[in-house]
């Protein structure tokens, strides 16, 4: 896939480096000299493009018409906001990413603007602190459609409701489901009649609002985890 990085700075970079990792026709577009000095130190000179992400004109030199993806992420909200909605009307790129550096200004970021998902540091950051303050011992492992489901592990307490009882016996959140147990150093693919043993992690994909009954289950039974 194309995918055009506006912003190349720590974010931008490392972005960009997990990009091209994955086999993405990945180029950058940076207005600050400096910035693209280091930038040549990591990426090849073709993949760079100088220039404000907020002109028509650089992001067409860069191939804007064929991106697949843009993603502003450079620290200025005004500016990410320019390049998202200049690539979804202008240029009519399929998905645009915004960072949302100042989360007061998260309002804006919405797809009348022109933005598709937008990527609020701040919010994250909190809302990660409160949910692993909230759940004991449950990792969260990935976020999977925007943050409404979940890919957690949790290793299951001595005292949990479900230590010694069969998967089909569990009852797990409507929204929820079992998708692998490690038990020492082995991984199982749990089906109905597979007991969960104490210390065994659990891999989980469960519903955002749900992952409180799912820890009730996995952790102690007074939840204290």
């Amino acid at each position: 896939m194309d995918v055009i990085v506006v912003g190349g700075g720590k974010v931008g970079s490392y972005l960009a480096s997990i990009l091209l990792a994955e086999g993405h026709c990945t180029r950058i577009i940076e207005a600050d000299s400096k910035e693209i000095s280091r930038l040549k130190e990591e990426f090849s000179p073709d993949s760079l493009f100088s220039g404000s992400g907020s002109d028509p004109a650089v992001l067409e030199a860069a191939g804007i018409r064929n991106a697949g993806v843009v993603a502003a992420v450079t620290g200025i909200d005004e500016v990410n906001l320019v390049v998202t909605c200049l690539s979804r009307f202008e240029f009519r790129v399929p998905r645009t990413i915004a960072r949302v550096k100042n989360p007061k200004n998260a309002w804006m970021f919405t797809p009348v603007m022109g933005v598709d998902v937008a990527v609020n540091q701040a919010d994250l950051i909190s809302r990660l602190i409160v949910e692993e303050m909230s759940l004991g011992n449950m990792m969260t492992l990935l976020k999977l459609q925007k943050g409404q489901y979940s890919l957690v592990e949790e290793k299951v307490h001595p005292f949990a409701p479900a230590a010694g009882k069969a998967v089909k016996d569990l009852c797990l959140p409507s929204e929820c489901i079992l998708a692998a147990v490690i038990r020492g150093g082995k991984l199982i693919i749990p089906h109905g009649d597979t007991v969960i043993e104490a210390s065994d992690e659990v891999l989980a994909v469960v519903h955002a609002l749900q992952m409180d009954r799912l820890a009730s289950i996995l952790g102690r039974a007074d939840g204290s985890g």
